[in-house]
Formats: C-alpha cells, structure tokens, sequence
C-alpha cells in the first residue's frame, strides 16, 4: 500500500502523523477504548466467576424459570450494546471533527 502513495501523499501523511491533531485523537481513541475494554471486562469476568463460584446466588429464581444467570447474561449483550451506542456519540462529539480536519488537511491540494 504504501508503495502506491504518491510523494505528495507520502508527505501529507508524514505531516499529519507529527500534527498536535492526531497525537490528541490517539490519545482519545486509546483512552475510550482502553477504559471501555477494561470495564466490559470486569464484568465480563464477574459473570464467569459469580457463574464457577456463586452457583446458589446465580441459581436464585426471579420470576419463573428466569434465574439471576440468565439476566447476567442477557446483560452482557445489553452492555456490549451500550458500548457500542457510547463510543458512537463519543466519536461524534469528541473524534469525528479532529478527524474531518486531519482528512481535510490530506485533501489539501497545495501542499
């Protein structure tokens, strides 16, 4: 790929890659997704272990034949949802503009 950059191309990524712009959108996108990866995580494994070590809590009825397990579960794609709705309204406010003017600065013509 990067063999079929042409020279103005190869200069306009350099340029941008040293940018302020795209160090704080980086730092943005690792710091989302880092916290995001380990919060879900620690849920994740909460579930597995209330689930390997807290069989009579995870076994407790609630309404019918619906236990606590199956709402942890049902919560885990509830979360992975949430992630996700969150990281989209957090790219829109907080990555999507520095991106627009990094990619408007790739466009530019006079370089």
């Amino acid at each position: 790929m990067a063999e079929d950059l042409t020279t103005s191309q190869q200069a306009a990524y350099h340029r941008i890659h040293d940018s302020d712009d795209f160090a704080v959108l980086r730092k943005r996108v690792r710091g989302f997704a880092f916290a995001g990866t380990a919060a879900f995580m620690a849920w994740y494994l909460l579930y597995v272990l209330l689930s390997s070590f807290a069989v009579g809590f995870m076994s407790v009825q609630v309404v019918g034949n619906i236990n606590i397990a199956l709402i942890f579960g049902l919560l885990q794609f509830a979360s992975t949802f949430l992630i996700a709705v969150l990281y989209s309204k957090y790219a829109a406010s907080q990555l999507d503009p520095i991106s627009a003017g990094l990619l408007a600065e790739y466009d530019k013509k006079d370089v």
